[in-house]
Protein backbone atom coordinates (compact mmCIF):
# COMPACT_ATOMS: atom_id res chain seq x y z
CA UNK A 1 0.00 0.00 0.00
CA UNK A 2 2.40 2.46 0.97
CA UNK A 3 4.50 1.51 -2.69
CA UNK A 4 1.23 2.87 -4.42
CA UNK A 5 1.17 5.72 -1.97
CA UNK A 6 4.47 7.01 -2.48
CA UNK A 7 4.61 5.48 -6.82
CA UNK A 8 1.19 7.90 -6.85
CA UNK A 9 3.08 11.01 -5.35
CA UNK A 10 6.17 10.53 -7.47
CA UNK A 11 3.88 10.87 -10.25
CA UNK A 12 1.82 13.77 -9.03
CA UNK A 13 5.34 15.21 -8.10
CA UNK A 14 6.29 14.86 -11.81
CA UNK A 15 2.77 16.44 -13.48
CA UNK A 16 3.42 18.97 -11.30
CA UNK A 17 6.69 19.54 -12.08
CA UNK A 18 5.61 19.58 -15.92
CA UNK A 19 2.41 22.03 -15.60
CA UNK A 20 4.73 24.29 -13.13
CA UNK A 21 7.23 24.18 -16.69
CA UNK A 22 5.00 25.31 -18.92
CA UNK A 23 3.17 27.92 -16.54
CA UNK A 24 6.57 29.63 -15.66
CA UNK A 25 7.31 29.68 -18.86
CA UNK A 26 4.01 30.98 -20.56
CA UNK A 27 2.54 33.57 -17.70
CA UNK A 28 5.72 34.12 -15.37
CA UNK A 29 8.71 35.89 -15.43
CA UNK A 30 12.10 35.21 -13.89
CA UNK A 31 13.98 37.91 -12.39
CA UNK A 32 17.25 39.42 -13.62
CA UNK A 33 20.59 36.62 -13.21
CA UNK A 34 17.91 33.79 -12.71
CA UNK A 35 18.41 32.32 -16.57
CA UNK A 36 20.08 29.45 -15.55
CA UNK A 37 16.96 28.34 -13.36
CA UNK A 38 15.04 28.68 -16.29
CA UNK A 39 16.57 25.71 -17.94
CA UNK A 40 17.05 23.67 -15.11
CA UNK A 41 14.84 20.36 -14.80
CA UNK A 42 15.80 20.68 -10.97
CA UNK A 43 14.27 23.70 -10.79
CA UNK A 44 11.37 22.78 -12.01
CA UNK A 45 11.76 19.35 -9.86
CA UNK A 46 11.83 21.61 -7.17
CA UNK A 47 8.78 23.84 -7.90
CA UNK A 48 6.66 20.80 -8.66
CA UNK A 49 7.63 19.59 -5.12
CA UNK A 50 6.32 22.82 -3.46
CA UNK A 51 3.63 23.06 -5.73
CA UNK A 52 2.54 19.43 -4.31
CA UNK A 53 3.73 20.01 -0.71
CA UNK A 54 1.06 23.80 -0.92
CA UNK A 55 -1.78 21.82 -2.28
CA UNK A 56 -1.46 18.77 0.48
CA UNK A 57 -1.20 21.25 2.96
CA UNK A 58 -2.37 24.64 2.61
CA UNK A 59 -5.29 23.94 0.00
CA UNK A 60 -7.49 21.87 2.14
CA UNK A 61 -7.12 24.58 5.15
CA UNK A 62 -8.20 27.66 2.91
CA UNK A 63 -11.41 25.25 1.56
CA UNK A 64 -12.38 24.90 4.29
CA UNK A 65 -11.81 28.27 5.58
CA UNK A 66 -13.62 29.89 2.18
CA UNK A 67 -16.43 27.45 2.35
CA UNK A 68 -19.17 30.43 2.73
CA UNK A 69 -17.52 32.18 -0.36
CA UNK A 70 -17.42 29.15 -2.44
CA UNK A 71 -21.14 27.99 -1.36
CA UNK A 72 -22.36 31.93 -1.95
CA UNK A 73 -20.23 31.89 -5.84
CA UNK A 74 -21.42 28.31 -6.98
CA UNK A 75 -17.99 26.97 -6.71
CA UNK A 76 -16.25 29.87 -8.47
CA UNK A 77 -14.21 30.75 -5.64
CA UNK A 78 -12.41 27.76 -6.31
CA UNK A 79 -10.48 29.36 -8.98
CA UNK A 80 -9.77 31.87 -6.72
CA UNK A 81 -8.21 29.54 -4.16
CA UNK A 82 -6.15 27.47 -6.70
CA UNK A 83 -4.49 30.92 -8.08
CA UNK A 84 -3.83 31.34 -4.25
CA UNK A 85 -1.46 28.25 -4.38
CA UNK A 86 0.26 28.82 -7.48
CA UNK A 87 0.89 32.46 -5.86
CA UNK A 88 1.88 30.88 -2.96
CA UNK A 89 4.05 28.59 -4.44
CA UNK A 90 5.56 31.18 -6.23
CA UNK A 91 6.22 33.83 -3.70
CA UNK A 92 8.49 31.13 -1.80
CA UNK A 93 10.54 30.35 -5.07
CA UNK A 94 12.88 33.60 -5.06
CA UNK A 95 13.44 33.44 -8.91
CA UNK A 96 10.18 33.67 -10.31
CA UNK A 97 7.42 36.50 -10.45
CA UNK A 98 4.46 36.24 -11.65
CA UNK A 99 0.95 38.48 -11.37
CA UNK A 100 -2.52 37.24 -10.25
CA UNK A 101 -3.79 37.11 -13.96
CA UNK A 102 -0.86 35.29 -14.37
CA UNK A 103 -1.60 32.69 -11.38
CA UNK A 104 -5.60 32.57 -12.48
CA UNK A 105 -4.26 31.64 -15.98
CA UNK A 106 -1.81 28.99 -14.36
CA UNK A 107 -4.06 27.43 -11.95
CA UNK A 108 -6.77 26.91 -15.03
CA UNK A 109 -3.64 25.03 -17.36
CA UNK A 110 -3.12 23.04 -14.46
CA UNK A 111 -6.30 22.07 -14.06
CA UNK A 112 -6.51 20.80 -17.77
CA UNK A 113 -3.69 19.18 -17.40
CA UNK A 114 -4.13 17.10 -14.15
CA UNK A 115 -7.82 16.31 -15.69
CA UNK A 116 -6.09 15.00 -18.82
CA UNK A 117 -3.78 12.63 -16.38
CA UNK A 118 -6.41 11.44 -14.50
CA UNK A 119 -8.32 10.20 -17.93
CA UNK A 120 -5.51 8.53 -18.97
CA UNK A 121 -4.10 7.00 -15.56
CA UNK A 122 -6.40 5.17 -13.45
CA UNK A 123 -6.45 6.62 -9.81
CA UNK A 124 -4.03 4.68 -7.75
CA UNK A 125 -6.06 3.93 -4.46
Amino acid sequence: MIKKQLGSFLFRWLVSSVAMWICLNWFGHFVEGAESAQSSFWFYAVVGLIFSLVNSFVKPLMTIFSLPLIFITLGLFTLIVNAAMVGITVWLVPEVQIGFIGALKSCIVISIINYLVNLVVADIK
